[in-house]
């Protein structure tokens, strides 16, 4: 732990609320019920956006539940202390959120009929989104400039490890019916309708106004102002002097950091690596 990560199988992750006997029994343990729903991203990716969508699509728009219970409550992260112990002991259907790589999400996914959405992004979204995250937590090693966190990012030392890996590993999942993958900039662009492809995806019908609610509800802004999903309750454990973790939540921040230099370098090795996929996955280029 003296780089500033937790080390698993060769995969980074947070110092703080997370550890190696947690991640082991999430692998190897946690059996997933057919009646769950699984959230899975890599780090910056939409994760707490897509978690509430779901909570209101649940409570059909009404947003008695998203004022009352923490996110990190209502769609616990499966991989952290807090999370693991929460989730053993909810009865029910369960939200759960995830950032692991395929390698190490419970065996039990590849014989259950829980639905799972995977949340994918622009990777140099990700990136910007990622450096000012870091630096205003206290979870890992913070980056010094955009420029190392690219470094890193591309090298694949980061929190959760390689994000091509990431991609690759869940993108096997994409043939299966209990598997939905979506972007972060489909939900952005197009809202409403990825809202409803989400709501077909789990066999939920809204009504028109149901819909309209939930997409005002989920809205960046409504988000930011609820004190139950903008993270504004962790205290100085957590977070450096209370600094906002809801920055921005938009597409092509990028381009206010990336150097052109750097884009291409980012793209060359982007192609490099994700050549075997379908260009359709990566709507943003």
């Amino acid at each position: 732990m003296s780089d500033g990560y937790l080390w698993f199988e060769g995969i980074a992750f947070p110092v703080v609320g997370y550890n190696t006997e947690i991640l082991r029994k999430t692998r190897d343990e946690f059996v997933l019920r057919d009646e769950d729903v699984v959230t899975v991203t890599f780090p910056k990716s939409g994760t707490h956006w897509l978690a509430e969508i779901l909570c209101l699509i649940r409570s059909k728009g009404d947003t008695k539940w998203i004022q009352s219970e923490p996110i990190w409550d209502r769609s616990p992260w499966l991989e952290n202390e807090h999370g693991f112990t929460l989730l053993n002991k909810k009865e029910g259907p369960r939200f759960l959120n995830s950032h692991l790589p395929i390698h190490l999400f419970p065996k039990s996914i590849f014989s259950s009929k829980a639905k799972v959405i995977y949340l994918i992004r622009n990777p140099k979204d990700i990136i910007v989104s990622a450096y000012f995250f870091w630096n205003s937590v206290h979870f890992a090693k913070k980056p010094k400039s955009i420029e190392q966190y690219l470094e890193w990012f591309m090298e694949g030392n980061v929190v959760y490890g390689s994000w091509f890996d990431h991609v690759h590993g869940w993108v096997s999942m994409k043939e299966r019916g209990n598997f939905l993958m979506l972007s972060y900039e489909e939900l952005k662009w197009d809202t409403e309708r990825t809202i409803e492809k989400i709501c077909q995806f789990l066999g939920k019908k809204m009504e028109p106004e149901e819909l309209n609610l939930i997409v005002k509800n989920s809205s960046f802004q409504v988000m930011k102002e609820n004190k139950m999903s903008n993270f504004s309750m962790l205290d100085d454990t957590y977070v450096v002097h209370k600094a906002p973790l809801m920055r921005k939540g938009k597409t092509g921040d990028w381009k206010n950091y990336f150097t052109v230099a750097q884009a291409e370098a980012f793209d060359k090795l982007f192609w490099e690596k994700m050549a075997d996929l379908p260009k359709e996955l990566f709507p943003w280029e």
